[in-house]
C-alpha cells in the first residue's frame, strides 16, 4: 500500500490531538445517522461519529426526526456551525439489525460506511440501532428496495433542488456557512415533480448525489422537509485532503455513486436529475452511454442567465448540453420543475416498456 498524501498525514494528526484533548476534558462522541439504503441482499448503513460535550443527549437522527424535534434542536442555526466540528476516528461501533450484530469502526473522517448482506430486512423502511461505547445509542433509516422495483431517480442537489449559485466560491460559502436555513430558495416545481414520480411508482428509491460536505446534511435535510421533497439517502463527499491529495475530485464522486447505485440496484432504471451550472450533463450523458440499460430519462435544470452569471462569471448559452448524451433517451430542460414535469409525463409515457426512446 502506497504511503498517505501529506495532506492527509497532517489532517489526521491535527485531529488526533484535538480529540485527545477534548478526551482528556471529559468529551465523549454521539453518532450523527444518515439515511441509508440497499435491497433484500445487502444494505448501506451510514452516519458520522463527532466528538461532543455531551456523549449522552442523543441528537434526533435526521431521517427519523419529528418535525417539532426537528425545529427545537437546530432550527434556523447558520450553516457554519455544522462544519467546526471534530471527527473521532476509529471509534468502535455496532450495528444492530433484529438479533443479529455487525462490528466496524469509524474511519479517519469518523465516517461510518458499512454494507451488510444477509440482513433479513423486507423491503420498505426500518430503522437500525447503532451503538458506541462512548455515545448514547442510536438508530438510522434505511430504505430496503423491493427485487421488482424497477423506477428510481437520482438527484443533483446544488442549483437543482435549492438555489445556491454553485459553484462560484465565495458566493457557495456565503449561502453555505453564514445565511439562515430557512433564507435558502426551493427551486419552484421540483418538490411536486419528485412526488408525483415517485407516486407513480409506490416503493421506488430516490437518491440525492452532491459535491457538498457530510457536514451540511443535517441543514439540508431540514430544508427539504420543509419544501417538501421526498425522504432519500443523501450521498455527500468528505471535506479535506485525501490519501492522495489536497483535495477530492466532486466528479469523480458522483461518478462513483452512479456506478455503485447500478451495481447494487441492478433492475432499477434511474431517472437523473440535474443542472446545466456545473457537470451534470456530461457526467449523466457519460454514464447513459456506459450503461444505457440503467437510465429512463435525464431531466436538466436550465439556470437562468443570472444563475449562470454567478456560477461562471460569463453568460453560458445552454442549448448544447445535449451533445453529451451518445445515445438514444429522453432529454427533458426547463428552468423549473413546473415545465418539466409537463416534459417528463410524455418522456416517461414512452418508456414504460422497451428500449429507450427519443
Amino acid at each position: 500500500m502506497s504511503r498517505p498524501h501529506a495532506a492527509a498525514i497532517l489532517e489526521d494528526s491535527w485531529h488526533r490531538q484535538v480529540a485527545g484533548a477534548m478526551r482528556r476534558r471529559g468529551w465523549g462522541t454521539r453518532v450523527l445517522t444518515y439515511t441509508g439504503y440497499g435491497s433484500v441482499e445487502r444494505v448501506r448503513v451510514l452516519g458520522r461519529v463527532l466528538m461532543t460535550r455531551r456523549p449522552y443527549a442523543p441528537a434526533a437522527a435526521d431521517a427519523t426526526a419529528t418535525w417539532l424535534e426537528l425545529r427545537t434542536a437546530d432550527h434556523e442555526r447558520r450553516g457554519w456551525r455544522g462544519f467546526f466540528t471534530t471527527p473521532a476516528a476509529g471509534e468502535p461501533l455496532t450495528v444492530r439489525i433484529g438479533e443479529r450484530e455487525y462490528r466496524t469502526r469509524s474511519n479517519r473522517s469518523g465516517m461510518l460506511d458499512l454494507t451488510i448482506t444477509d440482513h433479513g430486512l423486507e423491503p420498505g423502511w426500518h430503522d437500525v440501532e447503532i451503538a458506541s461505547p462512548r455515545a448514547a445509542d442510536t438508530t438510522a433509516a434505511v430504505f430496503v428496495v423491493a427485487p421488482d422495483q424497477t423506477f428510481g431517480i437520482v438527484s443533483d442537489i446544488d442549483d437543482t433542488i435549492i438555489t445556491t449559485t454553485m459553484p462560484r466560491p465565495m458566493i457557495a460559502a456565503y449561502n453555505t456557512f453564514f445565511r439562515h436555513e430557512g433564507t435558502r430558495r426551493a427551486v419552484p416545481g421540483m418538490a411536486t415533480m419528485y412526488r408525483e414520480l415517485l407516486a407513480q411508482h409506490p416503493g421506488a428509491p430516490i437518491v440525492y448525489v452532491s459535491t457538498g460536505a457530510w457536514n451540511a446534511v443535517p441543514p439540508l435535510t431540514r430544508f427539504m422537509r420543509r419544501a417538501g421533497y421526498p425522504l432519500g439517502p443523501l450521498l455527500m463527499t468528505e471535506w479535506g485532503p485525501t490519501n492522495t491529495g489536497w483535495f477530492r475530485s466532486g466528479q469523480d464522486h458522483k461518478r462513483a455513486c452512479l456506478h455503485r447505485l447500478a451495481r447494487e440496484l441492478p433492475e432499477i432504471r434511474w431517472v437523473l436529475i440535474g443542472d446545466d451550472g456545473q457537470h451534470d450533463p456530461s457526467l449523466y450523458g457519460e454514464f447513459a452511454e456506459q450503461r444505457p440499460d440503467r437510465v429512463r430519462a435525464i431531466g436538466i435544470r436550465v439556470l437562468t442567465a443570472t444563475e449562470q452569471l454567478l456560477s461562471h462569471f460569463t453568460p453560458i448559452a445552454t442549448d448544447d448540453y445535449e451533445q453529451h448524451v451518445g445515445v438514444e433517451l429522453p432529454v427533458c430542460r426547463a428552468e423549473d420543475g413546473w415545465t418539466m414535469i409537463e416534459q417528463m409525463r410524455k418522456a416517461l409515457g414512452s418508456t414504460t416498456s422497451g428500449a429507450p426512446r427519443a
